[in-house]
C-alpha cells in the first residue's frame, strides 16, 4: 500500500519555541522538509518492482524477499513515534540530520550488499533512520511558517510530496532496475541524502518542545522486537507448521515482547503510547481498523509487481509502469473523501472505502497466467486505491475527533503507526499464505494461484475491518468531520 501520510507524525506542535528572527527562505525550508518526506516515502515502495532481482543476484529466499519490505516497515513503524519524542527533546533539525545520516549510509550499506543478511541489515536501519527523520519533516515546515493559510498551503504541499513518493516508487524502481541494477534502488539515496543534508545544514533552524520530555526506548525496542518476531514465527507456519518448536517460539516470545510493552507503557511517566488514549472509543475503533486495514492493503504492491514479473513477464521498468494508475487513484480517493465526509459522516466514508477496495482485491484475485493488463493489474488496481484514498483520510479524522487538543497530533502519529505494524504483520500472513498455496512450486500457474489467494484474503482481512467500524465505531452526524 502506498504510504501517503494522512496525518501529521509529530506528537504536539504548540508548545514549539519560535524560530530565530533571522532564518532562511520559507520555500528553502520546505524544500529540505519535503525532500526528507520524499525520500522516507518512496523507500516504502521502490524495493518492489526491483525484489525479482534482488532476488536473482543475491539468491535470495522467499523468506529473505518479503523482509526486504518488512525490515524497513517494521522498523519505521516501532520507532516512529519516538523519533517524534527524540525531536522535541534534541531539536528537530538535529534529528532531522541525523535520521537521514543514517538512513543515507544504511542506503550504501544496502546498495553493495553482498549477502542477504547485509540486505536486510541494511533496510532495518534505513527503517530506523526514516523513523527518526520523519517526525521532523513537518514540525520543521510548521515551526518555520506562520499560522494560517500560507501553513495550511505548506502542508499541503507536505502531503502532496508524500502522496507523490508513495506513487513514484514503483515507476522509479523499475527505471532503475531496468536501466543500471536494483542496487541503484538503494544506491540513488546517497546523493540526494547528502544533497538534502547539506540543504539541511544551510537552511534549516533548530527548534524544540517548550517542555522536557523522557525517550520511551524501552517502549520503542519491545514493541519492534515484538512485530519482528511476531511476524518471523508467522512465515515459520508455512514450512515447519503450526506445532514446530520453530514455530511456537517465535510466536510465544513476540507475543511476550508485544505484553511486556503494554506492561511497561502503563507503568511509565511519558510513554510513547499512553493507554489512556485507547480509552476514547473513537480513537481505539479508528487505530484498530487501520491495523487491519493495513493488514489487508499494504503487500499489494510487492504481489503485483511480483505477478507482473514473475508471471506475465514484464520488466522492471514495465512493471513500474503498470502500477502508476493505482498508484496515482489513491491521491484522488484522498482529495475526495474530505468532500464526501460533510454529507455521509467520517465513518461511513470510511467504510465505503473499505468495501470499494475489498471489491478491487476481490476483482484482482481474479488473475489469470496470461491476464490482460486492463483485467488483471490496471482496472482492479484502480478499485483497490480507489477505495484506499476514501477510507483514510476519514479513519484519521474520526481517531483525532474525539482526542484533547493536546493529544491531537500524538493520536495522529499513532495512526499511522498502527496502519504500518498492520501492514508488516498483513505481509508476513498474506506470504505465507500465498507460499502455501504455490507448495514450492515456481511454475507460472502456481505463482498465480498464489498471488490470487494472497489477494482474496486480503478482500477477507479488508471485510473484517468494516465490520471492525461497524460494531465499534461510535455514531456521529455528517457534520462531523
Amino acid at each position: 500500500m502506498v504510504k501517503t501520510p494522512a496525518t501529521p507524525y509529530v506528537t504536539n506542535t504548540e508548545t514549539d519555541t519560535a524560530p530565530p528572527k533571522k532564518s532562511a527562505p520559507v520555500w528553502a525550508v520546505l524544500l529540505a522538509a519535503c525532500a526528507g518526506q520524499f525520500l522516507v516515502v518512496l523507500d516504502v515502495s521502490v524495493v518492489n518492482t526491483a525484489l525479482p532481482s534482488m532476488r536473482a543476484d543475491l539468491g535470495m529466499s522467499a523468506f529473505g524477499l518479503q523482509w526486504v519490505v518488512n525490515a524497513y516497515s517494521i522498523a519505521f513503524a516501532g520507532f516512529m513515534l519516538l523519533g517524534g519524542r527524540a525531536g522535541d527533546l534534541f531539536g528537530r533539525k538535529r534529528m532531522f540530520l541525523v535520521g537521514l545520516g543514517l538512513f543515507t549510509a544504511a542506503s550504501l550499506g544496502g546498495g553493495l550488499a553482498q549477502a542477504e543478511w547485509q540486505l536486510l541489515a541494511a533496510r532495518a536501519v534505513q527503517g530506523l533512520g526514516a523513523a527518526i527523520l520523519a517526525p521532523s519533516t513537518l514540525t520543521i515546515l510548521t515551526s518555520a511558517v506562520p499560522a494560517g493559510p500560507a501553513r495550511v498551503r505548506a502542508i499541503g504541499i507536505w502531503s502532496a510530496v508524500g502522496a507523490g513518493g508513495g506513487a513514484a516508487g514503483s515507476l522509479v524502481g523499475g527505471l532503475l532496475t531496468d536501466l543500471l541494477s536494483w542496487r541503484w534502488v538503494l544506491l540513488i539515496n546517497v546523493p540526494t541524502g547528502a544533497l538534502v543534508i547539506v540543504a539541511g545544514l544551510a537552511w534549516l533552524t533548530e527548534s524544540r518542545a517548550g517542555q522536557a520530555r523522557r525517550l520511551d526506548v524501552p517502549g520503542a525496542v519491545l514493541v519492534t522486537g515484538g512485530l519482528a518476531t511476531l511476524a518471523y514465527g508467522i512465515v515459520q507456519t508455512e514450512e515447519k507448521g503450526w506445532t514446530a518448536a520453530a514455530t511456537l517460539v517465535p510466536l510465544a516470545a513476540g507475543l511476550a515482547l508485544l505484553a511486556a510493552f503494554l506492561v511497561v507503557e502503563s507503568r511509565t511517566k511519558v510513554p510513547l503510547m499512553p493507554l489512556k488514549l485507547f480509552r476514547v472509543r473513537s480513537v481505539s475503533a479508528a487505530n484498530a481498523a487501520m491495523f487491519v486495514c493495513g493488514g489487508g492493503m499494504f503487500a499489494m504492491w510487492m504481489f503485483m509487481t511480483l505477478y507482473a514479473q514473475n508471471v506475465l513477464g514484464y520488466s522492471p521498468l514495465k512493471a513500474g509502469l503498470a502500477i502508476v494508475p493505482s498508484s496515482l487513484t489513491v491521491v484522488v480517493g484522498s482529495m475526495l473523501a474530505p468532500r464526501l465526509m460533510p454529507v455521509l459522516g467520517p465513518k461511513n466514508v470510511s467504510v465505503l472505502g473499505i468495501v470499494v477496495a475489498a471489491a478491487g482485491f476481490g476483482w484482482q484475485s481474479t488473475m489469470t497466467v496470461d491476464g490482460a493488463y486492463a483485467t488483471s493489474i490496471l482496472l482492479p488496481g484502480i478499485v483497490m486505491m480507489l477505495g484506499a484514498g476514501l477510507a483514510t483520510p476519514p479513519l484519521a479524522s474520526l481517531a483525532t475527533s474525539g482526542a484533547q487538543p493536546g493529544d491531537a497530533g500524538l493520536v495522529s502519529g499513532l495512526v499511522n503507526t498502527s496502519r504500518t505494524m498492520g501492514g508488516a504483520l498483513g505481509l508476513a500472513v498474506l506470504s505465507t499464505v500465498a507460499a502455501a498455496r504455490t507448495g514450492g512450486s515456481t511454475s507460472p500457474q502456481a505463482l498465480t494461484d498464489g498471488y490470487a489467494t494472497a489477494f482474496r484474503t486480503s478482500g477477507f482481512i479488508l471485510l473484517a475491518g468494516v465490520v471492525v467500524l461497524l460494531l465499534w465505531m461510535p455514531r456521529q452526524r455528517a457534520s462531523e468531520d
